[in-house]
């Protein structure tokens, strides 16, 4: 068992090692900080710390550095989180307020939390597995090219030009767009996708192939916003913290790279009581980010299931002010999409 001391030695070790990234001491802990005991006893509490593998010596010198296991006692006694700056708090408002679309406010918003952690920025774009169809409008561009527009219940517009084989006229594109929304029109995305099979089977032959040409870049357009998908900011951020990985960090800027890992790795967190995930060290081993920290937390829209956003770096991070980054970060992109007439 770590005693409340041993803990408190514990706390200002991760706290002075992540700001200096220097081998901290018990002479340095007995000046610096209010125990009101001596370094000899400083050096008890640190040695039953390293007896708990918490802490650890990276070479000769008197100096102990957190381990894995060390962060994470950290992290899980964590209860002082560093509030964000009224100043910061006003520059997520003034930056995510001004996005005009749900592709922007995500692009903003993953650009701001890398700036604010100095970490890269994940946000998982909106799974909107529960979004319906409220209406699919055609525009006639030209004789035989259309824009399909997909508007959902939450607002969400997404749009797309279609080469059909035969000309339209009004009319005929009329017609389409009445029986397309007559199929699809309130239906969920899985529901829609399997119901545009069967939308051309219910036109005359000479209308069958436009038709099924609509229905192919619908199913697309349905289909691309079923898929999950990551948006990424700060990888240089890795670079300049290079000196925290003992080999190379090629692996961990392919990991970032290769998105399938990183979306695996977020549907796999549990948020604790904070909202909040995160993920240490050899915790991330089997993703081959062994040497990384994620911090994460989820946020939603309107029509859409929880998506994540959060940051990755090394193990060697501010997580007090981090994990308040990535906590007030998606509470704002989730009301920011979550307001009616708010992004599209």
């Amino acid at each position: 068992m770590v005693s409340e001391r041993s803990l408190e030695v514990l706390r200002v070790i991760v706290q002075d090692y992540v700001a200096s990234r220097e081998p901290v001491g018990s002479k340095s802990i007995a000046e610096r900080h209010s125990f009101g005991v001596s370094a000899a006893t400083i050096r008890n509490d640190m040695a039953l710390l390293e007896e708990e593998e918490l802490i650890t010596a990276p070479h000769t010198s008197s100096g102990r550095v957190p381990t894995d296991k060390g962060y994470r006692l950290f992290v899980d006694h964590l209860s002082d989180l560093r509030p964000l700056t009224s100043a910061q708090r006003h520059a997520i408002e003034t930056f995510l307020d001004s996005s005009v679309d749900v592709d922007d406010v995500l692009a903003r918003t993953v650009r701001l939390l890398s700036q604010l952690t100095h970490q890269v920025a994940l946000v998982q774009y909106p799974v909107r597995s529960l979004a319906r169809i409220r209406h699919l409008e055609l525009v006639s561009l030209a004789p035989r090219k259309l824009m399909t527009v997909i508007i959902t219940d939450g607002g969400h517009v997404d749009q797309r030009i279609v080469d059909v084989p035969s000309d339209l006229d009004d009319t005929a594109v009329a017609e389409l767009r009445t029986r397309f929304n007559e199929s699809i029109g309130g239906l969920g995305l899985t529901e829609a996708v399997a119901a545009l099979g069967a939308v051309a089977d219910k036109f005359p032959p000479g209308q069958a192939a436009n038709a099924a040409a609509v229905a192919q870049t619908v199913r697309e357009q349905v289909s691309a916003n079923r898929q999950e998908k990551l948006l990424i900011a700060g990888a240089a951020n890795l670079v300049r913290t290079e000196d925290d990985f003992h080999g190379s960090i090629l692996p961990v800027l392919e990991a970032v790279e290769e998105q399938v890992v990183l979306l695996r790795l977020f549907s796999e967190m549990e948020a604790d009581q904070r909202g909040i995930t995160v993920s240490i060290g050899r915790e991330n081993e089997s993703f081959g980010l062994g040497e990384t920290s994620i911090l994460a937390s989820g946020y939603s829209g309107v029509g859409t299931a929880v998506s994540r956003l959060g940051v990755l770096g090394p193990t060697r991070m501010d997580y007090s002010s981090n994990i308040s980054a990535v906590r007030a970060v998606a509470r704002y992109l989730s009301r920011t999409l979550g307001e009616p007439g708010g992004p599209a």
